[in-house]
């Protein structure tokens, strides 16, 4: 049976429509974009936040496996009112505040359809902008340092774009976990993540990272590295991890595509390397995905965790937050408000 759409929701909206796959800057603001109707499975939420990913400017270059083409509304992340329901959808009511991922996008929009399964309500006292992270950065920070990273108490875990919104958060975790946190970022934000506790920061940009991080180590590496920047930089995290133990988890690539070989691995960086790709954890091991939940949920309710304060811009600027968080010119969450 086909929704039935509530007389106050309108059938067009604003949304931004990626023109290309040339990046953010072909993201265009339209106000006739129709607004969705939820599928099988599916609520349809009046968008009042949409988080912004690194995933969008990986979509926008057509660098993201499997990503839709030109013209799409952009954005996957969202948090807002569950306004519909497809008839078969149970445990979400009308009014209800959630927040998810639709990884076909449209979350850069005023209404936007989430799978139902995908939806998390919004914590208790918390805005729905707060609660943007929850179900993308969040739990891939988690993902990254327990069940893949396996950090334990004492090891040493080097955090690449430690003052990002996955970054910021990883620190933290790291450091409830009892790690020794070396953190890599950029010199005007390292006030930033020292307040979160890192032992050691040291400049992303121009400092040779494998070599400090050894220095630090007394020449032994860093058991765990989370490397969400790729690139050059790939092959700084290979160099700084202990052999043979020493994990390197890669969950982005917003410096660029990197590579390494069979015989970098045999005789250079004898290392793990692990890749995580949130949506395919997800897909691929849901028990792993809903032990990394109810874990994130503890540290929530314990207070490790605290909402999140992201940074906001108007819908319309959508283009020109997204440029900043590739040039890496930004700290923390991004968030859009429709």
């Amino acid at each position: 049976m086909p929704t039935t759409m509530p007389a106050h929701v309108p059938t067009t909206m604003r949304a931004l429509q990626q023109t290309s796959l040339d990046g953010p800057d072909d993201l265009r603001l339209i106000t006739d974009a129709p607004v969705p109707t939820p599928g099988p499975g599916e609520v349809l939420i009046r968008v009042t936040a949409a988080g912004v990913n690194f995933v969008d400017i990986s979509q926008s270059r057509g660098v993201f496996a499997g990503g839709p083409q030109p013209p799409y509304l952009a954005g996957v992340e969202a948090a807002g009112e569950v306004v519909a329901l497809d008839a078969e959808v149970t445990g979400l009511e009308p009014g209800t505040h959630v927040v998810g991922v639709n990884m076909g996008g449209g979350a850069f929009a005023e209404y936007l359809t989430l799978p139902a399964v995908a939806a998390l309500p919004v914590p208790e006292g918390w805005t729905d902008e707060q609660a943007l992270g929850l179900v993308v950065s969040w739990p891939t920070a988690l993902a990254a340092l327990k069940p893949l990273g396996g950090v334990t108490a004492g090891q040493t875990v080097l955090i690449h774009a430690a003052a990002g919104g996955t970054g910021q958060v990883a620190v933290t975790m790291a450091k409830h976990y009892g790690a020794r946190v070396i953190a890599a970022a950029s010199p005007g934000k390292h006030d930033t993540v020292r307040a979160l506790g890192a032992d050691h920061v040291i400049d992303s940009r121009s400092t040779d990272i494998a070599a400090e991080v050894l220095r630090l180590t007394g020449g032994a590496g860093a058991d765990l590295v989370l490397d969400s920047v790729g690139g050059a930089t790939l092959e700084a995290s290979l160099a700084a991890t202990k052999r043979v133990t020493g994990r390197v988890v890669v969950y982005g690539l917003a410096g660029g595509e990197a590579s390494i070989t069979n015989w970098d691995l045999v005789y250079k960086h004898q290392v793990h390397v692990i890749g995580l790709n949130i949506g395919m954890l997800i897909q691929a091991t849901p028990h792993i995905f809903g032990e990394v939940m109810g874990d994130l949920f503890g540290l929530l309710a314990t207070g490790v965790l605290a909402p999140g304060t992201p940074t906001t811009h108007a819908l319309a600027d959508g283009p020109k937050a997204l440029a900043e968080l590739e040039a890496r010119a930004t700290t923390g969450k991004l968030a859009l408000l429709p």
